[in-house]
């Protein structure tokens, strides 16, 4: 394979902010995530516009898809393209795509490069200023607490004595993310969508924000979605297949432990079932959400022991690459940003809301998401991450891979054509 691959300190620089639409100069454009669905629906032959990309043909094209008449997307959460192509000696089939070289180049995600920003970037075809998903945490402005988007749990609550109690979600789904998903789009066509996944995600709040309007058809084990997702593409029309383990392993054990070089086996024998379970003529692309940085403890900092940091600062939401500083009343979000640039020097990219979306860090924003944005982002750059030991227990804040901010490791993603 002929892909080379940069030395870790570049992968770790931060890099220019994506760019949204069709036909947008510089990173992204139509070689991103938001593209996507709006290409494959060009592909099936039922273009699909979005607000951000309004000519599906032209992302087609970008992407470099072929026609069909049904397609399989599958997402494996967490597999950037440089963790992909530093891995390719335990891939043999993800290996014979990236010989293509047509697959030999990443697109671009969104920022913040993390799980439920992406993924409504993925099914809206559009990004986070719309969808008002832009991180783990976020602020829900009407009760002025933080929620937690992957459970749409209010992040702050406290834990039930018993633990069969759920949580119920401090927002609805729907009324959070108003985009209509391609999915939805589709199926007013009368195409086929199906999506095939694990159990516990079918109805889940994220589900209904990011990826609603699909059949949803749940299978417990990997070897089942995968059959079932092939099943559904002999007919006519789009399929989305979830594959989550390197995201999960790489959290868990790190990116480059042995444990996720065994997941990563696990998922390439994944996608070459599928190719040889589907129809002749299938489609089948495969995409990430966001990619993984392995963490230098040496460079983690604790947040809650920095007088400086905390001062003025009412709320910390995101993620430990990516923080969303929310201001106390009457202080002033310029100060706080001077504050941490001082602390913090090159270690990462301070900017105050109206900076960062000035610079299109969250692509066009609505006026009904603004609020939702902390008065400060924090962009980690290296191996750094910002942690808060108040409200974050001991593993949240020794995770040995992350993930969230702006570098190449974090944003560039892999789509990977394949015909069956």
């Amino acid at each position: 394979m002929s892909v080379e691959t940069p030395d870790m300190d570049e992968l770790l620089r931060l890099v220019p902010i994506v760019t949204y639409g069709d036909t947008a100069a510089g990173r992204g454009g139509a070689l991103h995530l938001s593209a996507v669905l709006p290409a494959l629906s060009a592909a099936i032959g039922h273009p699909i516009s979005t607000k951000v990309h309004t000519d599906p043909q032209a992302c087609k094209k970008a992407l470099g898809l072929p026609d069909a008449t049904s397609a399989i997307v599958v997402l494996v959460d967490g597999l950037g393209y440089w963790n992909l192509a530093m891995r390719l000696g335990h891939a043999p089939y993800l290996r014979s795509l990236m010989n293509e070289s047509a697959n030999q180049r990443p697109i671009a995600t969104c920022a913040p490069s993390t799980t439920v920003a992406a993924m409504a970037t993925f099914g809206t075809g559009t990004c986070p200023g719309l969808t008002g998903m832009a991180g783990y945490t976020q602020l829900e402005p009407n009760n002025h607490k933080l929620i937690q988007l992957i459970q749409f749990k209010d992040a702050l609550a406290p834990k039930p004595v018993n633990p069969r109690i759920t949580i119920p979600p401090m927002v609805d789904p729907h009324d959070l993310q108003r985009e209509q998903t391609v999915f939805e789009k589709l199926r007013r066509q009368e195409v086929r969508v199906t999506s095939s996944g694990l159990p516990k995600f079918a109805g889940s709040p994220l589900t209904e924000a990011a990826l609603r309007g699909t059949d949803y058809q749940a299978n417990v084990t990997p070897r089942d979605r995968v059959l079932a997702a092939a099943r559904a593409a002999r007919r006519p029309g789009l399929t989305y297949l979830y594959i989550r383990d390197a995201d999960k392993v790489g959290h868990n054990y790190g990116w480059d432990s042995e444990h996720w070089v065994a997941a990563f086996e696990h998922i390439d024998a994944q996608l070459a079932l599928l190719k040889r379970s589907a129809s002749a003529g299938t489609l089948i692309v495969i995409i990430a959400d966001h990619g993984m940085v392995q963490t230098d403890m040496d460079q983690r900092l604790d947040i809650a022991t920095e007088p400086s940091l905390i001062h003025g600062v009412e709320l910390v939401g995101g993620e430990p690459r990516s923080l969303m500083l929310y201001a106390e009343p009457g202080e002033s979000p310029d100060a706080i940003a001077d504050r941490w640039r001082d602390r913090l020097g090159d270690a990462a990219l301070v900017r105050t809301k109206e900076q960062a979306c000035a610079d299109g860090l969250f692509g066009p924003v609505s006026e009904r998401i603004r609020p939702i944005f902390g008065d400060v982002m924090v962009q980690a750059a290296g191996a750094a991450t910002f942690v808060d030991s108040r409200t974050q227990g001991d593993k949240a804040t020794h995770l040995p891979s992350v993930h969230g901010s702006q570098t190449m490791m974090e944003m560039d993603i892999p789509c990977l054509i394949d015909v069956a």
